[in-house]
């Protein structure tokens, strides 16, 4: 039978939990990326949509894991105006026109590039698989998820955020990713 710590000892060695990025991001697998779309809207207002794709090459020998998603929409009014705002997280599809956007390392001593190949675009994904969507208010939006959606090579994971105004202003829709990589 195995004796009981005295009480002394108990207390002065705590267990130590930390999320995963912690690790991920001293020894340089934690990354970033993300952007703005930003519009001045005419007199009839409109859209301002962001999607930033974050995809795993197929044959990349690496998995992704989302730590965090985040954005906002910025509303700055020339006139009383109607204002709606979603936020709509997706598996795989395709962006129209797509534009590269270079992953950031959170360690900034660090020299490990990512081999994730992130993307944005001004318009939703067609043919994406809906994981989330949420109505937005104006501001900012910030989802921790510690590695909830894992993204295995061959596969991507979109965060598409759009801002709508009834009458001009001016709209600016933010997406933004960071993920560590094993």
């Amino acid at each position: 039978m195995e004796e009981a710590a005295p009480e002394a000892v108990r207390r002065s060695t705590p267990g130590i939990v930390a999320p995963p990025e912690n690790n991920a991001g001293s020894v340089g697998s934690l990354f970033n990326s993300g952007t703005t779309n930003s519009t001045t809207l005419g007199l009839l207002g409109g859209s301002v949509i962001v999607t930033v794709q974050l995809a795993n090459p197929a044959g990349s020998g690496r998995t992704l894991y989302v730590s965090r998603f985040s954005g906002g929409i910025t509303v700055s009014l020339n006139l009383l105006s109607s204002f709606s705002g979603s936020m709509i997280l997706s598996a795989n599809g395709t962006l129209a026109s797509p534009s590269t956007l270079t992953p950031v390392n959170s360690n900034l001593s660090s020299t490990n590039i990512s081999v994730a190949a992130v993307r944005f675009s001004t318009s939703a994904p067609s043919g994406a698989t809906t994981l989330m969507t949420l109505a937005l208010q104006a501001g900012p939006f910030s989802s921790n998820v510690f590695g909830s959606y894992v993204v295995p090579p061959g596969q991507s994971i979109n965060l598409t955020v759009s801002g709508s105004l009834t009458v001009g202003g001016l709209l600016a829709s933010t997406a933004y990713f960071a993920w560590w990589e094993v």
